[in-house]
């Protein structure tokens, strides 16, 4: 006798995991995710062989809590913080780049540079003058450092 496709547990975990991994973009907080991980672990076991309910709701909670504490932190640093990494982009689209020298710079004065549009304070050890074209060297905070383009 056949048994009716929903009322198969592989098929309920599965889609227990695929709600679950459903509020996981709903509802903050990156926990949810791992019980769907659990859920398509028990489905798989539910897959390959029989095992009781009582056998299906410990692997579920073993594989969930499990990869919650080994695999959250790795996955949040790869995918949602990557702090270093941003800063390292911000700084690549200031080094190297040109501006202009809106004001004249002395070596012990600060001046200003036009850099896509908006004014920045610029910093450079060797004389520029206004409207000449410098090139970035480093942003740190709202400062440019700049050198004469040769």
């Amino acid at each position: 006798m056949n048994t009716p496709i929903f009322s198969r547990p592989e098929v309920i975990w599965f889609i227990v995991g695929l709600v679950l991994f459903l509020l996981e973009l709903v509802l903050p907080g990156f926990v949810i995710f791992f019980f769907g991980v659990g859920a398509w672990a028990t489905a798989l076991l539910c897959l390959v062989a029989n095992p009781g309910i009582n056998i299906q709701v410990v692997v579920f909670a073993i594989t969930s809590v499990l990869s919650l504490l080994a695999l959250r932190r790795m996955i949040q640093k790869k995918f949602f913080y990557r702090d270093n990494d941003l800063s390292e982009r911000v700084e690549d689209e200031f080094t190297g780049k040109e501006a202009v020298a809106i004001t004249d710079m002395e070596p012990s004065r600060l001046g200003k540079v036009d850099f896509k549009g908006t004014t920045w304070q610029a910093e450079s050890e060797s004389p520029v003058k206004n409207g000449q074209i410098v090139i970035i060297k480093k942003k740190e905070n709202f400062k440019l450092f700049v050198q004469p383009k040769n």
